[in-house]
């Protein structure tokens, strides 16, 4: 009897043996129409196993480049698609940067600093001081989001423009929007209550009913 650990080890596993026997097959055909077609049927019988993801382009892709890979790219077939070669599949991805701008007021989020790069563009006018109150509120709900304390709104105006640099000064008066923070222990409190009282009423109405 021949255990798989004494066959030759699959390159990419989750095609199984018998794709795997089909792209070594499709080696050794000479003809290279033959050939062609064979490879072609092999994507076909590769996009079987995911029929959610066959007719996506991306996914015909990387179908083609698997089955390279499966040849260990010594396969000779016209590929619609740049046949890709061992080195290109052993590159190491290149080193991602580490965000290097962050801020001291974080909770304000990423969002905040887009408007107000945007805000700093716009010519001074009326629609450029409602920008600057709209960035101004939304500052102070996500400032009452991520703190248990409340803020003045003057603290909001001077973290604007400390933000922007200077550039952006709040001219409004008007008040910023305040938004309370609702604790969950508190509503789940008040929920039990509601329904204690509202058992409490049905069970009186009851008794009322059975001493008449």
């Amino acid at each position: 009897m021949e255990y798989n650990t004494q066959r030759k080890k699959l390159i990419i596993p989750e095609y199984g043996r018998h794709v795997q026997q089909l792209v070594d097959h499709c080696m050794t055909i000479k003809d290279d129409n033959e050939r062609n077609k064979f490879a072609r049927s092999i994507i076909d019988v590769m996009g079987d196993l995911n029929p959610h993801l066959r007719d996506v382009p991306d996914f015909q892709h990387k179908l083609w480049d698997q089955l390279f890979i499966m040849a260990n790219f010594e396969l000779e077939v016209e590929s619609p698609y740049p046949i890709p070669t061992k080195s290109d599949m052993n590159t190491k991805p290149k080193k991602m940067g580490y965000p290097s701008n962050e801020s001291k007021y974080r909770y304000y989020g990423t969002n905040v600093k887009k408007m107000i790069e945007i805000a700093r563009s716009w010519e001074e006018g009326d629609k450029k001081e409602g920008l600057k109150y709209v960035i101004a509120n939304q500052m102070k709900k996500n400032y009452l989001k991520w703190n248990k304390d409340q803020v003045e709104d003057e603290v909001i105006v001077n973290h604007l423009e400390e933000l922007s640099n200077g550039a952006l000064k709040l001219n409004s008066k008007d008040p910023l929007v305040n938004i309370p923070i609702q604790n969950n222990s508190n509503l789940t409190y008040k929920n039990k209550n509601r329904n204690n009282n509202y058992r409490n009423q049905k069970k009186n109405n009851f008794s009322k009913n059975k001493n008449k």
